[in-house]
């Protein structure tokens, strides 16, 4: 059984009187500790009672802040308690830095919509682009309007003549052209290539103009000119645009720089022959367009073609090139007389169109080739 450790001195006697001295040295030390935590007790108390009035004071205060704050008076040395005014203020300015900082990440948010969209609608026409901040394909001939102006003459002559929707080449080459950006396209035979370039020259030029000839299409055979003159004839109907074909008259006349005309298609021979002549002045030419380019580069052309294109002097001249086929050394050679160029391939390059049917038919004769076409247009 466990015991207090006290019992260890029960029956020891302590002799007081014998040891006084250190009795009373005892007596001392212990009225010296009581002292001390009197003293202890005072102070604790004294902190407490600063620590309440501290309390107190700032209690005191916060009340007379909100009585100033509720009558309209800011207090100097505390920003924190601030009138509606500056509030409203520090508001206004953060959402002026959050409009600032969202403004960018929206407009690229919506570049890259819009260029997804347009790779999913060049994706469904089997159109090919190569070439830097190229334009948005149309999507129908109403956006002729809506996006880039057309006048109402130029939509109803295309419903006059049957054409609903756009053709692939249509829709991409137009924009790139009312764009301002020189283009060389290849697209199939019967794709549209003649409205492609001829829509959005009659757009730029707006209207008849007597300061000479404003733009040239130059074709490598007679027959091509020809029909290319009555395309374009039949979509400027309703306006008085100039438009004529270089014929052995006009390259006879005296002079061709006199010559009421807007818009002038012609072969690069007889071009040629009227610049030889010094008769005719392409220093205004705003468009040069080059319809079947795959004939006129070949070498027999090329020179006849470059004698054009140094007379059209105009520093900001918009040049295109049209084909059925795309050969690397007419690419080449296109990139060489363009200015950041835009390349538009229809389906498959230097490939013929899926449209069109195609048989190979055997004749033994010269005879036997026009008695297979008699029988051919009467089918």
């Amino acid at each position: 059984m466990e015991k207090d450790p006290s019992f260890l001195f029960s029956g020891i006697h302590f002799n007081k009187k014998k040891f006084s001295n250190d009795f009373a040295k005892f007596q001392e030390k212990k009225g010296s500790d009581t002292n001390e935590s009197e003293e202890l007790r005072e102070d604790s108390s004294f902190i407490e009672s600063g620590k309440s009035e501290e309390k107190e004071r700032k209690l005191s205060v916060k009340k007379r802040n909100r009585k100033s704050v509720g009558s309209g008076e800011t207090v100097q040395g505390f920003d924190v308690f601030k009138s509606s005014k500056s509030a409203g203020k520090s508001v206004d300015v953060n959402e002026d830095n959050d409009e600032a900082e969202n403004g960018p990440s929206k407009k690229n948010k919506e570049l890259n919509r819009q260029l997804q969209r347009d790779s999913l609608s060049r994706k469904k026409y089997n159109i090919h682009v190569s070439g830097n901040n190229v334009a948005t394909p149309l999507q129908n001939f109403d956006e002729l309007s809506s996006r880039f102006g057309c006048e109402p003459y130029l939509l109803r002559n295309l419903k006059e003549l049957g054409f609903k929707e756009p053709t692939p080449i249509q829709r991409q080459a137009i924009p790139i052209l009312l764009s301002g950006r020189d283009c060389f396209a290849c697209a199939p035979t019967g794709s549209g290539k003649t409205l492609a370039f001829a829509c959005p020259m009659l757009m730029k030029l707006k209207h008849a103009s007597t300061d000479g000839i404003r733009a040239v299409i130059l074709c490598p055979t007679r027959e091509l000119a020809s029909q290319t003159t009555r395309e374009c004839k039949k979509l400027a109907k309703g306006k008085e645009f100039r438009i004529k074909l270089m014929t052995k008259q006009l390259v006879g006349k005296a002079d061709l720089s006199k010559l009421p005309c807007d818009i002038l298609i012609s072969t690069p021979l007889r071009l040629r022959l009227a610049i030889r002549k010094k008769k005719i002045n392409l220093s205004r030419v705003e468009y040069l367009v080059l319809d079947e380019s795959d004939k006129l580069f070949e070498l027999g052309m090329l020179k006849q073609i470059d004698s054009v294109v140094k007379a059209c002097s105009n520093p900001s001249i918009i040049q295109s090139l049209f084909s059925a086929t795309l050969p690397d050394s007419v690419e080449e050679l296109a990139r060489t007389r363009m200015h950041d160029a835009v390349r538009v391939i229809i389906g498959r390059k230097n490939t013929a169109s899926e449209l069109i049917k195609q048989k190979l038919v055997f004749a033994g004769s010269e005879e036997g080739k026009l008695l297979a076409l008699h029988q051919s247009f009467a089918e």
